[in-house]
């Protein structure tokens, strides 16, 4: 699980889920001290490959004469998998670091 490099306080698997994956802008607020946090770019990187990860069955789809809707099943369920994993994965920096 993260944690806040300002308070050194660990965030929760429920307060990470709210604050990483459903949160837009540059930066995330720690749910103790309200200092802005940013995730690492390690961490970007890795969640970008999952959500490549999300859509392998579509190019398994055709090989495998697999139906649309089977198809649909295994990435909602490779979805909420990789979700649900996402929250320990992620590591927070007290400043914005480049992708590049």
């Amino acid at each position: 699980m993260p944690v806040c490099y300002k308070c050194n306080q660990q965030w929760s698997w429920l307060q990470t889920l709210k604050k990483a994956s459903f949160t837009l802008g540059d930066g995330i607020e720690c749910p103790y001290c309200q200092e802005k946090q940013y995730i690492s770019a390690c961490s970007r990187k890795r969640n970008s490959v999952y959500s490549l990860i999300t859509m392998f069955p579509f190019l398994i789809m055709i090989p495998l004469n697999l139906s649309l809707r089977t198809t649909f099943i295994f990435v909602i369920i490779i979805g909420l998998i990789l979700m649900s994993i996402n929250p320990f994965l992620i590591k927070l920096s007290n400043q914005e670091e480049p992708l590049f």
